[in-house]
């Protein structure tokens, strides 16, 4: 596979390093040092700043789209159109309608479409899927998370708080990650209640965001995100009627990935614990590229995709309709 990175910053730098062996052919990006620097880490990769011309050309396979919200589905649309397969980062658009015209470019051309909810493949979120497939925690009762970082100097000036831009704050940012992840345990959700606050930052969008989700079935999900947390955090909680599953950080500034599963015995009480650490580096960026390539191969729909970004930013929208920051 010969691959097109559009949108050279962190992300896309990320996003280079864990190509699973396959060529980068290309770096796109609107400021060409950006995209000079991505390509001087590569072997033969060329530069552009022209997005148009990069999703036509015939020697790019799949184009992974690392740019702000705003352009994301344009982008991917005329890939998908192109016959390339596409990788959007998450959350895939500003409005889940923005995907519509994405699915019908895959669907003509027969293009597969991954949207980068890349947290599924954590070590700990992997081995929690693993657990939970098991059937050892039998039925599941709710969810409980929370994700969230402080900023930095400036925040409130950086695209993100650019409505038109990005399209919302913190509930459309991480706040999409644990919604992803709410769903993948527990299935189709809706907003029941919720709130999106602006509470330190000067800016037009949430920088905090309250959701309570519930199931068809009455489970419940209930998430906060945050962009007022000084200290970084990530915790979330899969409950269970015969235990519980706890993962806590994501590496780095987060804290080590940690996964706790407790186990209710008949007596109840103190429930026994298996504790599993990965001090290791990150690698669900590579796994997550892995397993899309597998999809290409096996001419598989990606899960997640279009279907999943769209339920996620959906939710969104409900909370933006009912809750102004």
């Amino acid at each position: 596979m010969r691959i097109a990175i559009i949108g050279c910053g962190l992300i896309g730098q990320k996003r280079a390093r864990t190509l699973d062996g396959q060529a980068l052919a290309v770096c796109c990006d609107l400021d060409r040092s950006q995209a000079a620097s991505l390509a001087a880490k590569t072997s033969g990769a060329a530069i552009s700043t022209d997005w148009q011309s990069t999703v036509a050309r015939d020697d790019v396979d799949v184009v992974i789209v690392c740019t702000t919200h705003n352009l994301l589905p344009e982008i991917a649309e005329a890939a998908a159109a192109h016959g390339k397969h596409v990788l959007i980062e998450k959350p895939g658009a500003r409005r889940a309608s923005e995907l519509n015209a994405v699915r019908k470019a895959a669907s003509r051309s027969g293009a597969l479409v991954r949207v980068g909810f890349n947290h599924r493949y954590h070590r700990a979120f992997v081995k929690a899927r693993e657990i939970f497939e098991s059937g050892v925690l039998e039925d599941l009762l709710f969810v409980r998370a929370r994700y969230g970082h402080g900023g930095r100097p400036g925040y409130e000036k950086e695209w993100r708080a650019d409505p038109e831009i990005s399209g919302g704050g913190e509930a459309i940012d991480q706040g999409m990650h644990l919604i992803d992840l709410a769903r993948w345990f527990l299935g189709d959700l809706k907003l029941t209640g919720g709130k999106a606050a602006t509470y330190f930052w000067d800016m037009p969008v949430e920088d905090n965001a309250f959701l309570l989700l519930e199931t068809a079935a009455h489970q419940v999900a209930f998430l906060h995100s945050g962009w007022t947390e000084w200290k970084n955090i990530f915790s979330f909680e899969i409950f269970g009627r015969m235990g519980k599953l706890e993962i806590s950080g994501l590496g780095g500034s987060y804290g080590v990935e940690t996964l706790r599963h407790y186990q209710m015995t008949p007596e109840m009480g103190p429930p026994p614990t298996t504790i599993y650490e990965y001090p290791m580096s990150d690698d669900s960026w590579e796994r997550e590229f892995s397993e899309f390539m597998e999809d290409i191969r096996l001419r598989r729909e990606p899960r997640p995709g279009i279907e999943d970004a769209q339920a996620a930013l959906a939710i969104v929208e409900s909370l933006y309709a009912t809750s102004k920051p």
